[in-house]
This record gives C-alpha cells, sequence and structure tokens, in this order.
C-alpha cells in the first residue's frame, strides 16, 4: 500500500512540474479592462484567472464575465453600456514576459500594467494556450455569433488589414490613422445604445520595419485609447497575444525568399535567441527532475521492502 502512494506521489509531482513547464512556455497573456464599467453587486468575480484556458474558452468568458454579449447584441442592451469595444491581437508578448523581469518588451508591460490598475471593471487571464488550428480573430468573430445569433450588427465591426478574417462583408482599414478617422467619424453617426467592435492585429516588429511604418504594440494601442479618450466615448478593452501563427507565417515566407534566390544556407541564422535558450533550460530542469525523480521512487521503494525481524532471539548460553 505504501509502495501504491509513494508512485501516485511522484507520478502527481511529475505531471504537474511538465504541466507548469508547458504552460509558461506555450501560454499567452490576455487583459480585458474598461475605466467605465462597475461590478455589479454581489458579483465579484475574480480579477486575475490562473486556470491554463483555451483561446476559444477566453473568448467565451470576454462575452460573459466581460459582459460584452450585452453590448454588441441588440437584444441584450443593458444600462451600463459602452461606445466603443477595442480589441488588440499582439504577436509577440508571452506568458512568461509578464512574470519575468527580463521580458521581450517592457515598455508594452508597462503600458498594459498601467491601464489594467487604472481602471475600474479589469479581468486578467495570464495563461491562455496559443490557439493551434484557428487565429484569434476569427475566434473572437465566431464567438460573436454564437453570443448574438439573432443580431451581430456587422456593419459597426472593424478589423484591420493585418487581421486573417474570411467575412467579405466586415470591413477592414488599413493603418491607425484610419482607426482614429473611423472612430471620429462615428461618433457623429453612432446611435444612441449602440457599440462599435474595433479589432486591430498586430503584424510584428519585423514587417513594421518592412513596411515602414514606426508604430509598435505599445504605441498603437496608447495612441488609440488616446484617440478615444480624447473624443470622450466610453470603451472597454481586451488584448490577447497570438504570437504563434505570425512566428509560423514568417519562418515559411523567409524560407520560401532564400530557396527563390537559392541562398536557402547561407542566410539562415543558427544562433539562439532567448526564446530559444528559455526553452532549452526548461526542457533540461525538466529531465534532470524526471531523474532524481526515479531515483527517489527507487530508495523509497528499496526502503519500504526491507523487511527486519521485530525482535531477537537471545544467545544461549554454553
Amino acid at each position: 500500500m505504501m509502495k501504491i502512494q509513494i508512485g501516485v506521489l511522484a507520478c502527481l509531482i511529475a505531471l504537474s512540474v511538465i504541466e507548469f513547464g508547458l504552460a509558461s512556455a506555450n501560454t499567452v497573456p490576455a487583459f480585458l479592462w474598461s475605466p467605465h464599467l462597475q461590478r455589479a453587486n454581489g458579483e465579484m468575480d475574480e480579477a486575475v484567472n490562473y486556470q491554463v484556458m483555451s483561446a476559444k474558452d477566453l473568448v467565451g468568458s470576454v462575452f460573459t464575465q466581460g459582459g460584452w454579449s450585452n453590448f454588441l447584441c441588440s437584444e441584450k442592451k443593458v444600462e451600463q453600456a459602452v461606445d466603443v469595444a477595442l480589441v488588440f491581437i499582439g504577436r509577440e508578448l508571452r506568458s512568461s514576459d509578464v512574470s519575468s523581469k527580463k521580458n521581450s518588451d517592457p515598455a508594452l508591460v508597462n503600458t498594459l500594467n498601467n491601464l489594467f490598475t487604472a481602471s475600474n471593471f479589469s479581468l486578467a487571464f495570464p495563461y491562455i494556450a496559443a490557439p493551434e488550428e484557428e487565429r484569434m480573430e476569427s475566434l473572437l468573430l465566431s464567438g460573436l455569433k454564437e453570443a448574438c445569433p439573432h443580431n451581430v450588427g456587422v456593419s459597426n465591426i472593424v478589423f484591420s488589414d493585418s487581421c486573417l478574417v474570411e467575412d467579405g462583408t466586415i470591413q477592414k482599414l488599413s493603418d491607425l490613422q484610419s482607426f482614429k478617422d473611423h472612430l471620429l467619424a462615428r461618433r457623429e453617426t453612432r446611435k444612441e445604445g449602440e457599440t462599435d467592435l474595433v479589432v486591430l492585429c498586430s503584424e510584428g516588429s519585423e514587417s513594421i520595419s518592412e513596411s515602414g511604418q514606426s508604430h509598435s504594440e505599445r504605441e498603437s494601442i496608447s495612441e488609440l485609447v488616446s484617440s478615444v479618450e480624447q473624443s470622450g466615448s466610453k470603451y472597454t478593452a481586451l488584448y490577447v497575444s497570438d504570437p504563434y501563427w505570425y512566428t509560423s507565417y514568417k519562418t515559411l515566407q523567409r524560407f520560401l525568399a532564400e530557396s527563390a534566390t537559392g541562398n536557402s544556407t547561407a542566410g539562415v541564422s543558427t544562433t539562439c535567441d532567448e526564446l530559444c535558450k528559455f526553452k532549452s533550460s526548461l526542457l533540461e530542469g525538466i529531465l534532470v527532475g524526471i531523474v532524481f525523480l526515479l531515483i527517489l521512487i527507487s530508495g523509497l521503494c528499496c526502503m519500504a521492502g526491507i523487511d527486519t525481524p521485530t525482535r531477537f532471539e537471545t544467545p544461549q548460553d554454553s
């Protein structure tokens, strides 16, 4: 019985170590905030949800806990409404960047932290499993259609050109200035009770440098939020990172470009960046931990198998 308990305990420890390692390496953060919403009495939701959840579950939580279904569905209008629902989909931030002091973009983390802590309503999801089959913008659009089956209000939805959505009826804008002009125009034409959904997808640092644009993720978030606040519109915002689709696309694009020029090996970088070092250290730690667990289990089983007599016979006097 003791051997079984020891084996079960060791397996649970090993699974928790592996699960923590995978969660920290393959998850992304999400932040939901609004300076204009108030928590309902008796509905004190947790400000931070530390569970590892899928991207689809995140979208569901945004529409339920965040109340977005009440804003974007005409049949669910409530008194506590907003004019604009902003969505920022990043391409570079990971869960480890939020918890670690040495992150890839400290300015972006500080900006999100300031917006999050200064808001009346805020929810944080530090560990979101990055979507593998669908992009985040597609999951957001499908979640909106599920939450509002009768009237989605597609005319009030705007995506950036960098977002890959298959719905051809959705309006798309090219740059940050176009979003500012759109928000200013909608302020004059928006009817009372309507809420606009504005989705801005980042193109990543490499695409920004190639296209000549100087707007980073932090600058785009700061300028767009400032533009909404200066217009006097009430808003709620969601930031979520989706770096894996972008990384895979850029790797394939670079490979095809090198193959076309015939320099498939000359221009390939063999250096290990910060993410590579983190993954290699994590894998090394997991392997070493498994080895020590096996040694511990073997030692405990050997100790439990020792069968010593409980009493010794007294020697007979010769």
